[in-house]
């Protein structure tokens, strides 16, 4: 049986009807935008990683697949290590002018640094 966090029920605790079900949260994904439609940001980042520097790209709008799929390229264009998380794209080092260069080379328009 899969665990139910209370709060999702609204302070359900208990129910006497048999054919009681709790919603389920659905975590529809958004469809994919073109290249020429997303709106990128790539910034540079070191809270939280003790002292070292990131590239994080945000605004990436797309399934899950696509975005590891991205993101997998462009670390492998930077030739860094990296990783996908919480809808960011998370590249080690300060490669924000590689990555905005890759990004409008291969379609991208919006492409904003921070």
């Amino acid at each position: 049986m899969a665990k139910i966090k209370l709060n999702s029920l609204g302070g359900l605790v208990y129910s006497t009807d048999p054919n009681f079900k709790p919603e389920q949260e659905q975590n529809e994904e958004k469809d994919t935008l073109p290249a020429s439609q997303q709106k990128i940001k790539v910034r540079l980042d070191t809270k939280h990683r003790a002292g070292k520097a990131v590239t994080l790209i945000e605004g990436f709008i797309g399934t899950k697949n696509d975005q590891e799929e991205l993101g997998k390229k462009i670390k492998t264009f930077c030739g860094t290590g990296g990783s996908v998380k919480d809808g960011e794209i998370i590249v080690q080092g300060d490669n924000r002018d590689k990555i905005i260069a890759w990004l409008q080379k291969n379609g991208f328009a919006t492409v904003k640094k921070i």
